[in-house]
Parts: structure tokens; C-alpha cells; sequence
């Protein structure tokens, strides 16, 4: 479960008086915030730098994601800015007063009570200064949507979080010719924290020799349940495609990753391209990207760690008549967002060795979701983010194909000049459920410049 600590601001010109009131205040605050699935630690009124020295290294101790700030009063900045700069929490304010009406029918001592939004300013521009990143919500708590939008940069913080100490995979290295997206290992382990990856000799060969008839058996009656069956199957097929899904799911497992990317040109001890594990890796919240790309699935993975209706999208084709971009890839997407059970099959795989796979296609379901590229410039590592409509599929003509037609609500003569004015890689992650200003948190929780299409 994320968690997060709560952090009063207070101030010790006050009397106690005023505080005999705000304290169910902060309480109603950390009781909203745990309706919405978040752990809560509380923690006193913090009034002086040791009052916030004290409670920040609580919070850090009880392994938060993440600190969310309530100024109840005005709270001088150099009591919390060191305290605040010195962390490695990610700052998320919560910028709401007890008072919804403060017109001039309001009574004069409610001043005392609802002040804090000018706490809020002197604090943020030191956060500014020290360079700290922060994310903030303003709003009343219980006339808007301030607290939702506070767990929404929860999410993105223990997204970004996640990134550094974890793990990504790579079978079969980069595509010959691809750059785009290309990072070597030892500038993904200096900037991000990453470890990649690649099997010892023998590794896969001995973890699919390691495959049991019962557990073959376990993942046929699985896929009786999760798919629908559009042909007959070679059962040898089917068995030697079962293998290799099992094979890689255990080395996930045995190395402990949040990400993997598999070059289906090189397959190494892989007998053919595992496409049934990758898509139920990235619905168990392991990030994927196609090709070698381990720089877009580590962010796959680490948005999926908060953000499960994640995937890894590629643009294929432009729908100019319908100013829609279509979507694909050839048999990789997380089953989370299948807009109805995927349809089963064996696929003719004429891209590289081995024999033919088992895949389940599907459409992405429609619905809002945020577009994500992750790419680098001569100026560092940047974050295109986008709003898009996911459109609903009308007919059946692409069964059989994983596909997706996205509304970008502008022409795509524009998406595609801008994406690509901007230097967009061809490998893109789309995230249901997300809302932009989460994900330029995100971005610059990890250093990376988030950019607007």
C-alpha cells in the first residue's frame, strides 16, 4: 500500500487555542486521503525547524512515498525549508482552508483559521530556490477535487520512486539499427539507478528445462479462462510457446526485475518470441518496451508500479480521414486494457527464428488516457506528455492484430510534426487513469524535463 506522511505547519506566535480546532481538521484531511486507498502518518503540529527535522526523518524511518504538507497557519519558510530540501521524500502540498465561504458575510475571527495559503507561497519559493521538486493542490477539501488530485501526485511520486535500485532485462540486446531509444547500461546505472540485465549462458535453456507438465497443464486451463480461441492449434506448438512463456516469466522472477525488453530478431535460447509472457508480465505491473528498448520499459514499469492500466504502444499508421494515430505492435500488449478478451491463436512468426508463438491480440479499451515519450536531446532526457481519447473500435476488420486509434483533439498533421520536432522516440507508453500535471511530476521527480505536445 503507498504511504505517505502528513505534515501540519503551524506557528508558535499562535496560542494553543487555535489548534484545539484544527486538529480534527488535519485529522478529516488524513481520513480523505486514506478513503482513497493511501496509509497515512500523522504527526504532530510542526512549529520550529527541530519540529520538522523531527517528523520528516519519522516519515523517512516508516518507509513514506511521500510527504504531503498542510499549512493549518501561516509557518515562517526557514523553519521547514532545510528540514524540506534535506529529504529524499517527494514534497506534495495540500493547499485547502476549514472555510468554504470566506465573503464579507464571513466573521472576522475565521481569518485565523484559514490563512495558511500565504505559508503556502513563502514555502514554495524556497522550495523553488533550493531547487527541490514539488507538486501542489489547491482547492477546498470537500467543495473540489484537491484531494483527489493529492493522491494523483501520490501515485506519480511512488511511480518515480521506483526507478532508482531497480532492475530491467534484455534478451537479444538492441535491434540492429535502431537508435532512438538506444542507452548503454553503465549511463542508465549514472542517471537513473538501473542495473540491466542480460541471461548468463545456459540460464534460459535450464530455466525452461525447469518447466513441469503440471504447470504447462495450469497455464493451459489459464488461457481457456483469459482467451478466446479463434483457430485451432498446433498442440506441440502450443507446448514449446507455453515453455518459453514459463521460461521467462521465472527468469523475471529469479532476477528480481521490474522491466524487460526482448529483441525478437535475436532470441537466443528463447524458442520463439514469448509474446503471451510479456503481455502478462506488464499486467502484473512489469514494465516492457519491443526491440531492446530498455529505456522506455523502465518507465513502463515504474508508471505501472501506481498506474496498473499501463502499456507499451507504438504509432503505426495515420488515419488522416479521422485525425486519429493507429497503434500496435506485434503481439505486446498488457492485458489490463484489452477492451474484451483477447483473441488466441497461433501466429505465422516470419521476423526472426523459432517457432510459432501462442499470442493473444485485443483493442485497448476507449477512454481517456495520457501519451508518454521518453527521450534524450543534446540538452538531457525529456518526457512528451500528451492527453488523448482512446476510440472506440467499430468493427472486427483487424482481429487478430493488436491495435488502438488515438484522438490527440488536434489534427495529427500537427502530432506527427511536433512529436517529431521534438526528437519523440518510435516507442511510446500510454497510462489510463493518469492526469497531465501527475506526469510532469513524475518527470521531474527523475530529473527529466516533462514537454507539452
Amino acid at each position: 500500500m503507498m504511504k505517505v506522511g502528513l505534515l501540519p505547519f503551524y506557528i508558535t506566535l499562535y496560542s494553543d487555542a487555535l489548534r484545539v480546532r484544527l486538529q480534527p481538521f488535519c485529522d478529516k484531511i488524513a481520513e480523505m486521503i486514506e478513503e482513497r486507498g493511501i496509509k497515512v502518518v500523522s504527526n504532530e503540529f510542526c512549529m520550529e525547524a527541530p519540529d520538522f527535522e523531527k517528523a520528516i526523518a519519522k516519515f523517512e524511518e516508516e518507509g513514506c512515498d511521500a510527504i504531503v504538507t498542510l499549512h493549518t497557519a501561516y509557518s515562517p519558510s526557514l523553519e521547514s525549508a532545510d528540514a524540506l530540501k534535506n529529504t529524499h521524500l517527494p514534497i506534495i502540498i495540500c493547499d485547502t482552508t476549514e472555510t468554504f465561504d470566506f465573503s464579507d458575510n464571513q466573521e472576522q475571527g475565521e481569518i485565523s483559521y484559514c490563512h495558511g495559503i500565504h505559508g503556502v507561497m513563502d514555502m514554495c519559493n524556497l522550495l523553488k530556490k533550493n531547487g527541490k521538486p514539488y507538486a501542489i493542490a489547491a482547492g477546498h477539501y470537500t467543495e473540489s477535487d484537491v484531494i483527489d488530485r493529492v493522491v494523483g501526485f501520490v501515485k506519480a511520486a511512488v511511480s518515480a520512486q521506483s526507478v532508482n535500485g531497480s532492475k530491467v532485462g534484455s534478451i537479444g540486446g538492441y535491434f540492429d539499427g535502431m537508435g532512438d531509444f538506444r542507452l548503454d547500461n553503465v549511463r542508465m546505472k549514472s542517471l537513473f539507478g538501473v542495473d540491466t540485465i542480460s541471461p548468463e549462458p545456459g540460464e534460459i535453456a535450464e530455466l525452461a528445462s525447469s518447466v513441469t507438465d503440471d504447470e504447462i497443464n495450469a497455464e493451459k486451463e489459464k488461457n481457456k479462462n483469459d482467451f478466446n480461441f479463434i483457430e485451432d492449434v498446433n498442440e506441440e506448438m502450443y507446448r514449446l510457446s507455453i515453455i518459453t512463456d514459463l521460461a521467462v516469466k521465472k527468469w523475471i522472477e529469479k532476477r528480481n526485475l521490474q522491466a524487460f525488453s526482448i529483441n525478437f530478431r535475436e532470441l537466443g535460447e528463447l524458442d520463439t518470441m514469448p509474446f503471451n509472457a510479456i503481455c502478462r508480465a506488464m499486467s502484473n505491473q512489469i514494465g516492457y518496451a519491443g526491440e531492446g528498448d530498455t529505456l522506455t520499459a523502465v518507465f513502463t514499469g515504474a508508471l505501472m508500479q501506481a498506474y496498473k492500466e499501463t502499456s507499451f504502444v507504438e504509432i503505426f499508421c495515420p488515419d488522416w480521414k479521422n485525425d486519429t494515430l493507429f497503434i500496435s505492435h506485434m503481439g505486446e500488449i498488457n492485458y489490463l486494457v484489452a477492451d474484451k478478451k483477447p483473441e488466441a491463436f497461433e501466429y505465422t512468426f516470419k521476423y526472426g527464428k523459432g517457432i510459432n508463438p501462442i499470442v493473444g491480440t485485443a483493442a485497448y479499451k476507449p477512454g481517456e488516457a495520457m501519451f508518454i515519450n521518453i527521450y534524450e536531446d543534446p540538452d538531457g532526457f525529456n518526457a512528451l506528455i500528451a492527453p488523448v481519447n482512446v476510440v472506440q473500435e467499430k468493427t472486427d476488420s483487424f482481429c487478430k492484430k493488436i491495435r488502438g486509434w488515438l484522438d490527440f483533439d488536434m489534427p495529427i498533421s500537427d502530432v506527427l510534426e511536433k512529436i517529431s520536432m521534438h526528437g519523440a522516440t518510435h516507442h511510446s507508453i500510454l497510462v489510463y487513469g493518469a492526469k497531465k500535471p501527475e506526469m510532469e511530476f513524475f518527470a521531474k521527480l527523475l530529473g527529466i524535463n516533462p514537454v507539452n505536445l
